[in-house]
């Protein structure tokens, strides 16, 4: 083949393994999309011929990937609409680093040249790469883990509870290493692949096995609410339509006790007391609290997402915090949890010094940064129990959605998905459902338009509301299992198979010689 092809040909795969994600779900084309990626890399004369190749693949596969990108740029009047493409491009760029790397590290493991390489340790140690640069994909200048290859295992659902068992990132790892079977296969090596399906058709088999259980008699509701109000329609002004809305969805009590939740920053009017005046233009927290307590019974609770803010000792706003609330049936505040991994570009604005004479912004309308939270912690509420929230995009970090000194009942994942687009939003869900496997708890998930879900420990989805359609997700709280192998271990499982694939690369390596 002709050198002059081999950078199109990789975008070209990176994007068709892209579709391997939600809304597509063809995760075959992912296995595809890696093993001619195996090709290419493997191939190469040189470590850089070998990155830059993988660069190219990365290239073609976040762009797609990331297409939902652009549509946040459209609702900020500050940076025109087009600006969107070349800034989901300009990420794609940086993103596909972490594919190139890996492919350097994988053709310096398994041999320099394609004369000394050994093909087994070439796909051992990709493997094992791949495991370390995802990794640090979503823990490098904040972290981006958005869609690990992991997560393209959901459809076939008994290998994604693998993660269960290994985490995210060594299931990504070892995808890589299905895909490098079946670049074996394509040259003449049978017994790779065979191995391979034999364990992913045995693993698919096990979800009758790895079913988690129904949920007890009498077990407390939960009502996630999705008012399908998008943000071309959110402004100043909003206020009350919103919560009017969020009220009329929000159902009528029960005998059973119910658990109503609602989305990410939908409540922007203060609910706190002792504010400066002019915080509240004229509609007082006590009202807007009495309002949202007449949707709870007796034994009912509500947890929403707001927006408080802080002010300085001379009443100047000087913060504002990204939070979700609980409320009681006597309408007092009862519990607060802050978002702790804040987005960059979207919740503040790094570099300001530099970047606002460039003339860029936040995409979120406003001048203030959000404050930090100080990270996952459990919310306890009378009558349901211990409660972990996550806020939007915190739910995509694996490792880090749980307090591990108080384990949660289910974990609530608000968010405001109206930002991403029609990827967006059931990729979002793919990640929360990969997060409730690995950590063997219940998430529940509440957006302005969708998808709002229930969703079981054992990562079923219980109940959901359409993207962009208005409804209720409701259904009695699923049970939480024991905590997985993973929830006990953590990333430390990926740095544990990541290393035995390196030795073993390294092994058949010296082997092969």
């Amino acid at each position: 083949m002709p050198r002059s092809f081999h950078a199109p040909i990789a975008i070209l795969l990176g994007a068709v393994a892209a579709t391997g994600f939600a809304p597509l779900n063809l995760w075959p084309l992912l296995l595809i999309g890696l093993a001619g990626l195996a090709t290419l890399v493997a191939d190469a004369p040189r470590w850089r011929t070998a990155a830059w190749r993988a660069w190219c693949w990365g290239l073609g596969h976040f762009t797609v990937n990331n297409n939902w990108f652009q549509h946040a740029f459209d609702f900020q009047d500050k940076m025109p609409p087009v600006l969107g493409y070349v800034a989901a491009v300009a990420l794609a760029l940086y993103l596909a680093v972490f594919p190139a790397m890996a492919a350097a590290l994988a053709w310096g493991m398994a041999g320099r040249g394609r004369r000394r390489r050994s093909d087994p340790a070439f796909v051992l140690a990709f493997g094992a790469a791949w495991i370390a640069t995802e990794w640090l994909r979503a823990v490098l200048f904040t972290g981006y883990a958005w869609d690990p290859v992991a997560v393209t295992w959901l459809p076939v659902i008994g290998v994604a509870r693998l993660a269960a068992w290994i985490g995210t990132y060594a299931l990504s790892g070892l995808t890589v290493l299905v895909a490098g079977a079946i670049w074996l296969a394509a040259r003449g090596r049978w017994h790779p692949v065979a191995g391979a399906a034999a364990a992913v058709g045995l693993a698919a088999l096990s979800a009758p096995l790895t079913r988690a259980p129904e949920p007890a008699p009498g077990a407390p509701l939960v009502r996630a609410v999705q008012p399908n109000i998008g943000q071309d329609q959110r402004g100043e002004d909003d206020a009350e339509p919103m919560l009017r809305a969020l009220i009329r969805m929000s159902g009528k009590p029960g005998p059973v006790p119910r658990l109503v939740l609602w989305p990410e920053g939908v409540i922007r009017d203060p609910l706190e007391d002792r504010l400066p005046l002019y915080a509240y233009q004229g509609r007082w927290p006590w009202i807007t609290r009495a309002r949202m307590a007449e949707v709870l019974g007796p034994r009912d609770l509500l947890l929403t997402g707001t927006t408080p803010l802080r002010f300085n000792a001379k009443e100047d706003l000087v913060g504002a915090a990204n939070s979700v609330q609980a409320l009681g049936p006597d309408a007092r505040l009862l519990a607060r949890y802050d978002k702790a991994h804040l987005v960059p570009y979207g919740e503040y604005l790094p570099l300001p010094w530099l970047l606002k004479p460039l003339g860029l912004a936040r995409l979120i309308p406003g001048d203030i940064d959000f404050d930090a939270g100080p990270g996952p912690r459990s919310l306890t509420l009378p009558g349901f129990g211990s409660v972990g929230v996550q806020i939007c995009y915190e739910i995509i970090f694996s490792g880090q959605v749980v307090d591990r000194a108080h384990r949660p009942r289910f974990l609530f994942n608000p968010s405001t998905d109206a930002w991403f687009g029609r990827w967006g939003p059931p990729q979002h869900l793919a990640q929360a459902r990969l997060r409730a496997i690995e950590e063997g708890l219940p998430i529940v998930r509440s957006t302005p338009t969708g998808i709002s879900a229930i969703i079981a420990a054992d990562g079923r989805l219980i109940a959901t509301v359409p993207h962009e359609q208005a409804g209720a997700a409701e259904a009695p709280l699923p049970p939480a299992l024991a905590p997985t192998f993973f929830a006990r271990l953590g990333n430390w499982l990926a740095l544990l198979i990541g290393t035995v694939l390196a030795i073993a690369a390294v092994a058949v390596r010296r082997r092969a010689r």
